[in-house]
């Protein structure tokens, strides 16, 4: 991959930033009125042209405008995100919701899964590679234009309660950061395809398990991302005396 300079960081970033908010194709009319980039529309244009060469833009072939690929959406969760921590007061209230739980391994995980699809607002799956699979804020995807796609949500909602998918999806997690996502092609399924999944592992006794939430492939990074983190977080030091 190219190193891209600072004037396509720019670009980029703004690309990804109103796609994530919009779903929407982005034109470089849209960068100009929208953004202060300090650059003249032909060389937006240009460089978006550039991006598209070197694989971080796609033309939608009904609009004029660009989206982002995985690869695009990848670069700006390694490099350009900023995340958008839970305060103190909602870290608090997650905990104090759970912590009844911490005996009960199997309700503390259906909890976690609840709470957190009410924080993120997207399906929240945790799963252990014993076959337990808890899901929970199903009604979220239908918010995003992506799943008006029935045939796309069918496909999702059915890969919910296939224990072998989840399992096999554990086995294949990089053991390096417990916090991780998988954009597209990742997920192992064609079908699956604009989705992505952002996870943290953890264990609990002897099972191995991962809590994480589904979405657009445009999922708002910098919002879930540490979202995710303190979930992932608070199990293992809810367990960690068992």
């Amino acid at each position: 991959m190219n190193s891209l300079n600072d004037r396509q960081i720019k670009i980029l970033k703004a690309i990804i930033d109103e796609y994530i908010n919009t779903a929407l194709p982005v034109g470089s009319n849209t960068l100009e009125k929208k953004f202060s980039l300090g650059i003249s529309p032909a060389t937006i244009r240009n460089e978006m042209v550039r991006l598209t060469d070197e694989g971080f833009l796609k033309k939608v072939h009904s609009s004029s405008g660009r989206v982002p690929t995985p690869m695009a959406l990848k670069y700006y969760v390694n490099n350009l995100m900023r995340e958008q921590r839970l305060s103190l007061a909602e870290e608090v209230a997650v905990k104090e919701k759970v912590w009844d739980y911490r005996n009960d391994p199997g309700r503390l995980l259906r909890e976690m899964t609840r709470e957190l699809a009410l924080k993120t607002k997207e399906l929240a799956v945790a799963t252990t590679d014993k076959g337990e699979v808890y899901t929970a804020g199903t009604a979220n995807i239908l918010e995003f234009p992506e799943f008006f796609d029935i045939d796309l949500t069918k496909a999702l909602l059915s890969y919910l309660d296939e224990v072998e998918f989840w399992r096999g999806l554990i086995g294949h997690l990089e053991q390096t950061d417990p916090v991780g996502f998988l954009l597209g092609s990742d997920l192992g399924l064609e079908v699956l395809e604009p989705c992505g999944f952002i996870y943290h592992r953890f264990e609990i006794g002897n099972r191995q398990g991962i809590i994480g939430v589904v979405g657009p492939a445009r999922i708002p990074f910098g919002r879930v991302f540490p979202t995710i983190r303190y979930f992932g977080d608070l199990i293992e030091e809810i367990v960690k005396n068992w």
